[in-house]
Formats: C-alpha cells, sequence, structure tokens
C-alpha cells in the first residue's frame, strides 16, 4: 500500500540527505531508501508529493504577466538573421568569389529544441518574477557556456561545487532555487523541500519520462540498466530514481555486462564490481541483480547505441533463461529525445550524400563541449571519414587560421591552417540542441573573416 507522504513523516525521512553539503560526484550511490510496504512511500511518489507543493513550480504558465519581456530577451540573445535566411534557401549559403568563396551546408535539423528553450524560458522568467530575492541554480542550466553566463547575468548564482559536494548551505528559506534542463536528484529536491525555498523546475520532460520508465523497472522487480555517463548531471539525477541499476557508457561496457550474465563467476563479479565502482546502486550484487533488466538511458545519447544495447541484453536473457522468460526478464522502452535523435539522423543524411566526402572540407559543429548531445554529433561525420570540429563558441576560431576544438575523443586539441584560403572552400555546418543560431552565425563569421570577407 503506498501511503502518502503527508500522513507519514517518518516515511519521508528516508529521503532527506544528512548534510546540506550533498557530494553530486557519488550522488548516484548514496540511493535513497524507498519501501512500496505499508508505512513507506516510493521514490515516484515522493517526487510528486514534493512537485504538487504550491511552491514548486514548472509550467510556463505561471509566468504570463513576465513572457513578453523574456521572448524579447531570448530573441536579442539567440536570432540569428543568418541562419534564419539559410534555412529560407535549402540550408545552403554561398559568399565570395574565387579563392575567397566559401559554401556553408547547414544541416536540416540543428540547435535549439523545444525543451532546451522552454528550460531558458522558465529560468529567465524567474529571473523577472522574483527580482529581488536571492536565486541558485543548482548546476549549469544548459551545457553551454553562452547561455549559462546570461543567467549569471540575470542575477542567478550557481551552487558552488566542492570536494564535499554542492554549498547547500548558502540556500535560505525564502530564496528561489532553479532546478536546470537535466533535473535533479531525489536527495536534492527533498532537501530544498526541507529549506522551505521556491523552486521552479525546468526539467525537460524527455528526461521526466526516463524517470517514469525506471520507476516502472522497479515495480517489475527489474534493475535498470542505464545507456548514459555515471558523472553526467541527467543520470545522476535518473539513478536516484531507481531502486537498483548499473549504469554503462557504451556498447562496449554493454557487452562486459552481457558477458557476466552468461558467464557468471567469483573473479567475474568482483572484476566487474570494480570496473563499475562508481556506476552500480548501493549494495549492487551482479549475481542478484543482473537476472531481470529493463533498459533505460540518458536521453542525449546516441540513440543507435541505445536500440543495439537494448538488443543486446534481450539477447542475453533469451540465452540465460530461454525465450519463454524474455518478457518476464527484459523491458525496453523508447526514451530516446526526439530533437537528440533528429539532430543526429540530419548530419547523418549530411555525411551520406553522394560525393560528400569529397565535397565537405570539413564539418564545422557548435555546441558546449561538455554537451553530450553535441559530442555525439561528432561522432557521425568522424565514422564517416569526414574532418569534424567541435567549438563550444565563435572564438575558438582564431584570426591565424587556428581552430581550437574537441575531438571525438573528448581531447581539447588546436589545429593550424585549418581552412583552405587558397581555394574556395565548402563546409557542412550543424550544432547541439543547446546551441542558439547566433552563436552559430558568430562561429560563421569569423569563417568569413579568414577569407576576407565581411562579417553576415
Amino acid at each position: 500500500v503506498l501511503v502518502a507522504l503527508a500522513l507519514v513523516p517518518m516515511a519521508a525521512d528516508a529521503f532527506r540527505p544528512a548534510s546540506p553539503l550533498l557530494h553530486t560526484a557519488r550522488m548516484h550511490r548514496r540511493t535513497v531508501t524507498a519501501m512500496s510496504t505499508e508505512g513507506a512511500i516510493s521514490k515516484r511518489d515522493a517526487r510528486r508529493n514534493i512537485m504538487s507543493k504550491d511552491d514548486f513550480i514548472r509550467s510556463p504558465q505561471k509566468f504570463k504577466e513576465e513572457k513578453a519581456a523574456v521572448d524579447e530577451m531570448m530573441l536579442a540573445e539567440f536570432k540569428s538573421t543568418l541562419v534564419q535566411d539559410m534555412r529560407k534557401t535549402g540550408y545552403e549559403y554561398t559568399r565570395g568569389e574565387g579563392n575567397e568563396k566559401i559554401t556553408f551546408k547547414l544541416a536540416k535539423e540543428f540547435g535549439f529544441c523545444w525543451g532546451v528553450e522552454r528550460s531558458i524560458e522558465l529560468a529567465l522568467s524567474a529571473s523577472q518574477k522574483f527580482e529581488g530575492k536571492k536565486l541558485h541554480i543548482t548546476n549549469e542550466l544548459i551545457h553551454n557556456p553562452g547561455v549559462n553566463e546570461m543567467m549569471g547575468a540575470n542575477g542567478i548564482e550557481f551552487i558552488e561545487k566542492t570536494d564535499e559536494g554542492k554549498r547547500f548551505d548558502v540556500v535560505e528559506a525564502g530564496d528561489v532555487v532553479i532546478l536546470p534542463a537535466f533535473g535533479a536528484t531525489l536527495e536534492e529536491m527533498q532537501l530544498l523541500d526541507d529549506r522551505g525555498v521556491t523552486t521552479v523546475d525546468t526539467t525537460c520532460p524527455w528526461v521526466s519520462k526516463v524517470w517514469n520508465v525506471v520507476d516502472k523497472h522497479k515495480k517489475a522487480d527489474m534493475t535498470s540498466v542505464i545507456h548514459g555517463k555515471y558523472s553526467h548531471e541527467e543520470s545522476i539525477a535518473t539513478a536516484s530514481f531507481c531502486e537498483d541499476y548499473i549504469i554503462v557508457k557504451d556498447i562496449d561496457e554493454a557487452e562486459y555486462v552481457a558477458n557476466y550474465i552468461l558467464n557468471p563467476s567469483e573473479d567475474a563479479k568482483a572484476e566487474l564490481l570494480r570496473k563499475f565502482k562508481n556506476a552500480v546502486s548501493k549494495g549492487f550484487d551482479p549475481e542478484k541483480h543482473l537476472k531481470k533488466v529493463g533498459i533505460a538511458n540518458q536521453t542525449t545519447m546516441y540513440k543507435k547505441e541505445t536500440l543495439a544495447i537494448g538488443k543486446l541484453f534481450e539477447k542475453t536473457m533469451m540465452m540465460k533463461f530461454g525465450p519463454e522468460e524474455v518478457q518476464e526478464r527484459f523491458a525496453a522502452f523508447d526514451t530516446i529525445c526526439d530533437a537528440t535523435q533528429e539532430r543526429q539522423d540530419a548530419i547523418q543524411e549530411m555525411v551520406q550524400e553522394p560525393g560528400a566526402k569529397d565535397e565537405l572540407d570539413f564539418i564545422l559543429v557548435v555546441g558546449g563541449w561538455d554537451s553530450s548531445n553535441t559530442a555525439h554529433l561528432v561522432e557521425i561525420p568522424h565514422s564517416a571519414g569526414i574532418e569534424a570540429y567541435h567549438v563550444n563558441q565563435a572564438d575558438c576560431i582564431k584570426a591565424d587560421n587556428s581552430i581550437t576544438y574537441r575531438d571525438v575523443d573528448g581531447e581539447i586539441k588546436t589545429k593550424k591552417d585549418f581552412l583552405p584560403l587558397d581555394r574556395p572552400a565548402v563546409i557542412g555546418v550543424t550544432s547541439g540542441a543547446s546551441t542558439p543560431d547566433a552563436y552559430v552565425q558568430e562561429s560563421l563569421e569569423q569563417l568569413f573573416l579568414l577569407k576576407g570577407l565581411s562579417k553576415a
């Protein structure tokens, strides 16, 4: 029997952290105890109880009076006339003649998604509505340096991270705390609820959808296999809503876990626990917790890989327990964000066009260096044998014709003479779901200048 939190204060204490400092690097290992027996509540119900309160805001409808001003702020900061023109003219734009000529081929889907726009709108609306109050945000709103600078410029303070954890001790009753697009852990939500603050939740609805999926896993007595990065804010938040979980970053790690399921031993168990020590729930026992699994994911991961991981575990359960038990021991739901998939499909289409490998000098990928969805866009041209440069802002492109970029392995590198100046150039262009069009235009303008052309 699930009992409402308000009626069972003792049970709610199971969700409360012992200290105002939360060590987020290990947060997902501190899974709070949640039981479905009488006298306690589930994590899902604990979250819903917090979200039902008047001082928890998650709808743009609560900011109707601020909408016009916020729309104007976003338009001024994020709009690009150049990118808008490219959309109208077949996603292609050419300037210059002779060796100065440069052509941009824009991916059909790129840039800001609805969830990111919604998150920014909510955060800026909060800064307008609660002007005069102290505003905090628990993490970067999204993985884009320009957008996060904009948050700071509007009076939103980022809660400091230390070796001991986040400095929630600076948050006082009556303050306003913004939860980022990636979401927040149940522990953080409970702490803020206890503190008596106004919470503005900008969590992307696609992320919330994953949380509902892991709740289904729990009800089916399944362990959640999360395709994601264990240190990523979204995966940390998702893990906090699981009972038992293991996080795998790619197909190789998934195959490692699948191999253990099919070939268990004491040595293999010890090695798996060592390998995934930062990526499993507290008390995780491979022998016990890998008999029934459900697939979930960090919404910004590469969809094809998530699907491959799902197929792998379905096949593994079939081989281990027989086809008649697969339905009972395996579950997968589609939780890949539409925007993530559309941007991946668009860049895939670009690199697969006939002659693309010979025509394109490189593909410019614009987005935060710590943006997972942007990083995955780089993997696609890399796999197709096409050079790709991932820049997080326009000043990565220097006047000496060098570019500082993040490569497919996550290393920050600098390359000299990257743009051909002795002949016409053709450049593919895309951007991550957290990248405003204006930031793309700024990067393209740097390329115009290198070619001796004026800005757009």
